[in-house]
This record gives structure tokens, sequence and C-alpha cells, in this order.
């Protein structure tokens, strides 16, 4: 069984897409350092990643990444750049509604995503249609970012299908590209 090209690289963008969500900052209770989303995502911040299917197959991938806040409002643009050359664009628009949680949307999500954002960990859960306009494909990423002591954002999700696992996605942030090259996955 193989994974369409075009479905691997949908799900790298899916998974980089939620890459796009915690930030830190160091806040004024007991001066402990957690995500903030709009803090880690304003401006430039730079990403590697690795996508591998449960058939073998695998991919690499570099995100640039430009997040715009205006209000409650963060918009992430991600520009990827996949080890064989393929490029695309995916947009986040995640808004902040209460302490920790965020409502996120994008081009290729299916309806919402609520991000819940604990300490260092942000958790949301969105499913995609790798093959918009055509037989529906639809996949759930489960996806977990972990702000690292370093400043650095890890983000590790599952893919399932009918409940099934079918791939796994790692993505490390950073806020300048070197940083980001150092801890590729």
């Amino acid at each position: 069984m193989t994974l369409p090209r075009s479905l691997a690289l949908s799900m790298f963008a899916m998974l980089f897409a939620s890459l796009s969500l915690p930030a830190h900052k160091a806040h004024a209770q007991g001066g402990k350092a957690g995500l903030v989303l709009e803090d880690f995502f304003k401006g430039k911040t730079f990403a590697y990643g690795r996508f591998g299917a449960i058939n073998g197959t695998t991919r690499t991938f570099r995100v640039d990444l430009t997040g715009h806040v205006r209000g409650p409002v963060l918009t992430l643009r991600e520009d990827f750049i996949y080890g064989d050359g393929e490029r695309d664009t995916k947009t986040w628009i995640f808004t902040r509604t209460g302490p920790g949680t965020y409502s996120g949307t994008r081009e290729d999500v299916i309806g919402e995503t609520t991000v819940r954002v604990s300490g260092n960990v942000a958790r949301f859960t969105y499913r995609v249609d790798l093959n918009p306009g055509g037989k529906p494909n639809i996949v759930r990423f489960y996806d977990k970012l972990t702000l690292k002591n370093d400043g650095t954002l890890r983000n590790s999700a599952l893919v399932t299908k009918f409940l099934l696992p079918v791939a796994r996605v790692k993505v490390n942030f950073a806020r300048t590209l070197n940083a980001a090259k150092s801890i590729r996955p």
C-alpha cells in the first residue's frame, strides 16, 4: 500500500500548520514560563520537520513562518519547502477565546480546532481532507506542542484514519534559522 504524494504533502502541511501553536512568555505568577502563541509566533519563526507514514514513506521539510497579531487574533502564514523542492503555503488563524484557549481555522481544515494550553504544552486535534474537490480522504491530526527550556518549540503529531494510526509528524520550531537547523528532527 503506497501513500499518494499529495496525501503525504497534505499531511506534512497539516502537521506544520499545527506546529504553529505555542509560544513562551514569563508569567507574573511565579515567573514560570508558559506557552503563549502570540509571543512565540509574532514575527519570523523557522522550523524543520519530518513526516513518516506506516508504509515507510518519509518526507522532510522546512517551514518559514510569519505571524501577525491584531488584538486576540494571530494570523500565521506557513511557507513550506519540501526536500524534493515542492512548495506549499497555508495560513492558520488563531483567536484567543479565553485563558489558555484558542480557536483555530485553516483553509484545509474541516471546521475549527480548539487549542488548549496548559503550562508549556498545547494540544489540539483537527480533521483535514487530503483530496479536496475529489473523493474525500479525511484524516485526523492529534498535535502536541511542547515549549522547551531553550526556547524552542517541539511538535509531535499522530495522524489517524478511521481511528487507526497512519503517520507521525515531528516539527521543531525556533526563532532563528540557524537555531532551527540545529534541532532538526
